[in-house]
């Protein structure tokens, strides 16, 4: 009985987060003035109002640069817990090896992307 007890906390909390939000979004709901008109139902877009087509060209570059920030920072996460570990008893030398084999893919993937031109911005 005392096994269940734990996962009855967990459950009771994530009823009561649903019944939160639940009720947060009916009380919004219930409570916000609804005057709808011409000028509310046109598509907002910075300030300005919309003119031409819907569909706009994006440059794949800003998904590049997004995609190698991301995961330069998953480096940079998986560098603190390496840190951690290295200082443990009997684990420095495997540990310093396997950083510096993560390091190494991931630097010849950024040589891979600046030979391939794609960290140019113009």
């Amino acid at each position: 009985m005392d096994y269940f007890h734990g996962y009855s906390v967990v459950g009771l909390v994530a009823v009561l987060g649903v019944l939160f939000v639940a009720v947060a979004f009916g009380a919004g709901r219930l409570l916000r003035p609804v005057v709808p008109t011409q000028e509310k139902m046109l598509t907002y877009e910075c300030g300005v109002d919309p003119v031409g087509e819907g569909w706009a060209h994006t440059q794949i570059r800003y998904y590049v640069y997004s995609f190698l920030y991301v995961i330069f920072a998953v480096d940079a996460i998986f560098l603190f817990p390496w840190a951690t570990v290295f200082a443990a008893e009997g684990y420095g030398g495997t540990t310093l090896v396997e950083m510096f084999v993560f390091l190494g893919f991931l630097a010849v993937g950024l040589l891979y992307a600046w030979k391939k031109g794609v960290l140019e911005w113009t």
